[in-house]
């Protein structure tokens, strides 16, 4: 059931809701969250088709928030909301609100988001593209328990990276980060099977890519060696190179599918480690809305530290992020390396 309003206001669109409910018999209940979406024209439809494929797993409401461009100076100086209210197979397992803001409304986005978000459950705002170089104080962060950026979207990927620990606040985390879980939990789970002790990493993957510093950031952080950065031409992360005192350890990677997984002394193993669509990572942000150490953390060991040995773990980064609860003096390679990726369970609903 979709329902059209044009210059319209959030009271109307809530009355919207209501009567689309009532029309098709379904319950505002079962909604565990809000995820807010601000995005642009181009990007609305892909953002959108993901954020219903991982409402299966999560259902919410779903508030996309597009800032239109008027042509005409009369336009521009003209405020207008104009909303589309889709409900029941329209929306899939939630309810969905696409909302276009013009002229001096775009400005103020929050207030019109405000009075559209669920009442007690958390929010969730998601940037696909073009994130604020500060996410908690953007008006519409301020409102989420968790922001969503997008690193690998950007015109500088690392650049943006630098920037996103520098402004890091607790509920922040990238796409980037959450498309490497899989590889976290691997070589996490390679270590264990070894009692050795880890001399060097070499992480190789696409030039540009915000995943592959982010992994070698968090290898830098965990293990205390240095990291190199070694390029090829991907898909994505493409090989981690562990240098240990019983020899080498390999997760490579050609293909962006199937792994390799090779341990001195033991048979070589295929391993599934496919590329993840946005739904895959986006369901997977939804899972856990407390703050995530480990990515505030690994931010903190900065990208241009790559390589260099850590000093200790008692000295700051040259990034300005607050040190996670967690944090502790650093661990041997091997004990380092059996705190797996966190496991993303269910936030309270």
């Amino acid at each position: 059931m979709k329902t059209d309003l044009t210059d319209t206001t959030a009271s109307k669109i809530n009355k919207a809701l209501v009567l689309g409910r009532r029309a098709i018999g379904t319950p505002a209940i079962g909604m565990v969250l809000t995820l807010v979406i601000v995005t642009d024209e181009e990007n609305a439809y892909d953002a959108l088709k993901a954020a219903s494929d991982a409402a299966h797993e999560h259902p919410s409401r779903t508030l996309v928030v597009i800032k239109r461009v008027s042509r005409s100076l009369r336009d521009r100086t003209q405020s207008r909301l104009d909303a589309e209210v889709r409900l029941g197979a329209d929306a899939g397992t939630g309810e969905t609100v696409v909302l276009r803001l013009y002229g001096d409304v775009a400005d103020h986005a929050q207030s019109v988001v405000l009075p559209l978000l669920l009442p007690d459950a958390p929010v969730v705002v998601w940037w696909p593209v073009n994130g604020p170089l500060d996410p908690a104080k953007d008006p519409l962060g301020a409102l989420a328990q968790r922001r969503v950026t997008d690193t690998y979207a950007c015109e500088d990927p690392i650049r943006e990276l630098t920037a996103r620990a520098a402004a890091y606040t607790p509920g922040d985390t990238d796409l980037s980060w959450t498309r490497i879980t899989p590889w976290r939990s691997m070589l996490a789970a390679a270590l264990d099977q070894v009692d050795c002790q880890v001399r060097a990493v070499e992480v190789e993957g696409e030039e540009f890519n915000p995943s592959c510093e982010l992994l070698a950031m968090w290898l830098a952080d965990r293990l205390g060696v240095p990291v190199e950065r070694s390029r090829s031409d991907g898909p994505g992360l493409t090989a981690v190179r562990l240098d240990t005192d019983c020899g080498p350890i390999v997760l490579g990677r050609a293909d962006g599918s199937l792994a390799t997984l090779s341990i001195q002394g033991q048979p070589d193993r295929a391993v599934a480690l496919k590329r993840r669509d946005t739904a895959e990572l986006i369901a997977e942000e939804l899972r856990r809305l407390d703050p995530d150490d480990t990515y505030a953390s690994a931010l903190r060991h900065g990208v241009e530290r790559l390589g260099a040995p850590a000093k200790g773990a008692a000295e700051e980064g040259p990034v300005a992020v607050p040190a996670p609860v967690e944090t502790a003096a650093k661990a041997p390679a091997k004990d380092a390396a059996q705190e797996k990726a966190p496991v993303r369970k269910a936030a309270a609903k």
